[in-house]
């Protein structure tokens, strides 16, 4: 996870090594092999049975996607570059982050798709869209002393420029320290348009010490309402000890030593909450492929009601719901999509208030004919003649 401190007058962005955790070297004939604990803990392979994640979109919003790497040809469209710095695609040190998140979600592999990387989504798309510099950036040191507004503006107007274009996923693999209202106007502009979108928890820890109540401090957008926070876990299962613990995360999924292809086309083991986000977010994708219509927060039922390894009280602030099942949460979502969605009421201020006359049950009582209603009218004639009578007397008692 790319994250963003919050400094005394700016926003600061923490070391890499530290963001993504760790990040190693590896040789290109390992990678498939390093890649199947990733994928079986996921449950994958029954769920590309299914779908491969054709027709999605997926935005990373990141440090930049470079495209020509040999397990994303083909895949990436380059958005616009909201971080106000001068450096090239051209640079090794641009979109170092954002290739590897890529990599994850959508990778295709090479020489026929059997060596390196295999993404989550293999057959989706990914929209660059570049709100932060890496570490490493030549203009890092320019950013780094940015105005908090600037940074927060540069974020939302990534999300917007993403959901303008279509994208059905947001991967957001980056952490603020700070809420922004103009951040969370453009969420509420993605969730209106039935984006999903993931971001990472956070690489804290617990934190102990750091609140009254032991947990780690928040992480926006993670800690958005909507945003499907992620936290990381080992090979074996268990929450990685860099893994933010709060009540932010909702799931979680592999974030230590996940291979990976880099900007420079070598691979690479990278750790930390920011590849488990990009995990969840090729799952989001292969659900938004086959059930396109299925809203952000029934595709979050989907990925929070089917988890693995869940906490033995159902939710805990570490693994959240638990570990993401791709196959099953895409069955679930095919039951969610398949079931009657109620229709709103709706409030109108006219004789039909209420919902109309087809909301409205029939009268248990039939019509009266005409002698019963001329029945009626003696009967009522009757009653009132009575009535007059009886007020008559009173008035003459009371004199």
């Amino acid at each position: 996870m790319l994250k963003i401190k919050h400094g005394c007058a700016a926003l600061a962005l923490a070391l890499l090594a530290v963001a993504v955790g760790f990040a190693a070297p590896a040789q290109a004939d390992t990678i498939r092999t390093g890649q199947q604990w990733v994928l079986s803990m996921l449950d994958v392979a029954p769920a590309w049975q299914v779908t491969h994640g054709a027709g999605v979109t997926v935005a990373v919003v990141d440090s930049g996607v470079d495209g020509h790497i040999s397990d994303l040809t083909g895949q990436v469209t380059q958005g616009p570059d909201f971080t106000g710095v001068a450096t090239r695609p051209s640079s090794q040190d641009w979109g170092v982050h954002g290739t590897w998140m890529a990599s994850l979600i959508a990778g295709h592999g090479h020489d026929g798709g059997t060596s390196g990387v295999i993404g989550i989504a293999p057959d989706a798309r990914i929209l660059s869209v570049r709100v932060i510099p890496d570490r490493g950036d030549p203009a890092y040191s320019a950013y780094e002393h940015e105005q908090e507004s600037r940074i927060q503006g540069s974020l939302a107007d990534g999300i917007n420029y993403a959901v303008a274009s279509g994208a059905q996923v947001i991967s957001m693999s980056i952490g603020y320290s700070t809420a922004s209202t103009l951040v969370r106007q453009a969420l509420l502009n993605a969730y209106a348009h039935g984006v999903v979108v993931v971001a990472s928890a956070g690489n804290s820890g617990s934190s102990v010490g750091t609140y009254h109540d032991g947990q780690a401090p928040e992480s926006f957008p993670a800690d958005y309402p909507g945003v499907i926070s992620v936290g990381a876990v080992n090979s074996s299962g268990s929450v990685a000890g860099f893994s933010s613990d709060n009540l932010s995360v909702q799931v979680a999924a592999p974030g230590v030593s996940v291979p990976a292809q880099g900007r420079d086309g070598q691979y690479w083991y990278v750790s930390g909450t920011s590849p488990a986000c990009a995990l969840v977010a090729g799952v989001a994708a292969l659900i938004k492929s086959r059930y396109p219509h299925l809203s952000p927060h029934l595709v979050a039922q989907a990925l929070t009601s089917t988890t693995t390894g869940r906490p033995a009280s159902g939710y805990d602030s570490q693994v959240g719901f638990g570990i993401v099942d791709a196959a099953a949460a895409l069955t679930k979502a095919g039951q969610l999509a398949g079931a009657v969605q109620p229709k709103p009421a709706t409030v109108r201020d006219d004789a039909n208030f209420g919902g109309g006359p087809a909301a409205v049950a029939a009268a248990p009582v039939r019509p009266r004919n005409r002698g019963e209603l001329i029945v009626f009218a003696v009967l009522a004639l009757t009653s009132l003649v009575l009535a007059g009578a009886a007020a008559t007397r009173l008035a003459v008692l009371r004199r």
